[in-house]
C-alpha cells in the first residue's frame, strides 16, 4: 500500500516517512536503508564532527540513494562549511533545528535542495515559514532528545491551521507506528518524521545495549531534563531540555541541577568514561515516549513498511471505530 501527500509529491518517496538526523546514531548504513524503504532517510549531522560527517556522507554519495542531512543549527552555525560539505554531495534536503535559519536559506536553496525546518512552537512555525522553509516539522515534547514543553496533540494542528495552507508539516513526537502515522495525517499532516522508533533497529547505529533499554522500557521510563547535559558539558541554550531515559544518574541529579553544576568537573569525567564504556545506568539513552511503542529490533525496511500498513488499514477502515447509531456524544 502507498499513501501519497504532499511531502511524498515533493521530496520524491513512495512513503510519507522521515528519519529523524539524530546525532551519531542516523549513520549512513540507517539513512540509506530508510530511504531504501521509501522514506527520507535523513543523515544525522548533529554537532558536526567533521572527519565523521565527511565519511558518512561519501558512504551515502556511492549508495546511488537520495538523502537528506540534518544539523543542530546554532551548532552548525560555528562551522558554516559543514554545510557546504554536506550540500556538495546534492542531498534532496537539508533539515535544520534549534537556532536561527536564516543564514542558511540562500546557499540551500541555490543548491537546489528543500529546506525542512523543525519547530517546537506556533512561534518557531511562523518565523520558519516567513523565512522559507519548504516542510515544517512540527515536533512535540514527547520526542527524545532536545524539545520545549508543548505536546504534538495541540500544536500540530495548531501549526496546520496557520501555515498548513502554504507549507505542507510533518509530525514529530511520540509516534512509532501506523496508529501514529493515522492520527497525524488526520490532523491535517503531510507524513511522519520518526527518531525513537528507528533508534531500535538492526541498521542503527546506537549500541545494541542501548537499543535493548529502548525496547524494554516504556514512556513512563523517559525523562526531560538538563542533567545530561550539563553531565557532557553541553548545556542547550533556553528553553530547550533533552528526553532520554531515566537511569541512576538522572535520578541522582534530578532537581539537583545546581549541584551537579558545582560538581561539574567530577561527574562530566565520570560521565564520558560511561560513555566510552557503554554504562547506561549513567550515560544517557537519548529516547522518546514513544518506547512503551517499542516491542523489537527489526530492520527499518519493516517499520516502514509496517508502519504505512497498519495506517492505511486504520483509515480505510475508520468508519468501524465509530458507533453506527451514536447521535452525539455521551458521557457516563
Amino acid at each position: 500500500m502507498s499513501i501519497t501527500t504532499a511531502i511524498t509529491q515533493s521530496l520524491r518517496i513512495s512513503h510519507p516517512v522521515l528519519l529523524a538526523p539524530m546525532d551519531l546514531v542516523s549513520d549512513a548504513r540507517l539513512t540509506a536503508a530508510v530511504s531504501a524503504a521509501g522514506g527520507l532517510g535523513i543523515l544525522g549531522g548533529g554537532y558536526g564532527e567533521e572527519q565523521w560527517l565527511a565519511r558518512e556522507l561519501d558512504l551515502l554519495a556511492h549508495s546511488g540513494i537520495q538523502y537528506g542531512v540534518g544539523f543542530i543549527t546554532w551548532s552548525m552555525a560555528k562551522n558554516p562549511r559543514l554545510l557546504d560539505h554536506a550540500l556538495e554531495r546534492k542531498p534532496v534536503a537539508i533539515m535544520l533545528s534549534f537556532g536561527d535559519v536564516r543564514p542558511f536559506v540562500s546557499p540551500i536553496k541555490r543548491a537546489g535542495a528543500v529546506l525542512i525546518c523543525q519547530i517546537q512552537t506556533l512561534a518557531m512555525a511562523k518565523e520558519a515559514a516567513d523565512c522559507g522553509a519548504d516542510i515544517l516539522v512540527a515536533q512535540g515534547t514527547e520526542a527524545g532528545g532536545h524539545g520545549v514543553s508543548r505536546g504534538l496533540m495541540t500544536l500540530l494542528p495548531e501549526v496546520i491551521d496557520a501555515v498548513g495552507g502554504k507549507i505542507p508539516v510533518v509530525a514529530a513526537g511520540g509516534i512509532a507506528d501506523g496508529r501514529g502515522l493515522a492520527a497525524a495525517l488526520m490532523l491535517g499532516a503531510s507524513g511522519v518524521l520518526m527518531g525513537t522508533r528507528f533508534y531500535a533497529t538492526q541498521e542503527s547505529a546506537a549500541l545494541q545495549a542501548a537499543k535493548e533499554r529502548v525496547r524494554s522500557a516504556t514512556g513512563d521510563d523517559t525523562l526531560r531534563s538538563i542533567v545530561f547535559d550539563i553531565s557532557r558539558r553541553n548545556v542547550w541554550p533556553a528553553p530547550f531540555t533533552g528526553r532520554c531515559l531515566r537511569n541512576s544518574h538522572a535520578d541522582r541529579w534530578f532537581g539537583r541541577e545546581i549541584e551537579l553544576l558545582r560538581h561539574q568537573e567530577t561527574e562530566a569525567a565520570r560521565y564520558a568514561q560511561a560513555r566510552s564504556a557503554g554504562d547506561f545506568d549513567i550515560a544517557a539513552v537519548i529516547a522518546g515516549e514513544a518506547t512503551g511503542l517499542i516491542p523489537d529490533i527489526p530492520s527499518a525496511k519493516d517499520i516502514v513498511e509496517n508502519v504505512v500498513r497498519d495506517a492505511s488499514a486504520l483509515l480505510s477502515n475508520s468508519a468501524r471505530h465509530v458507533a453506527p447509531h451514536a447521535t452525539s456524544n455521551q458521557i457516563s
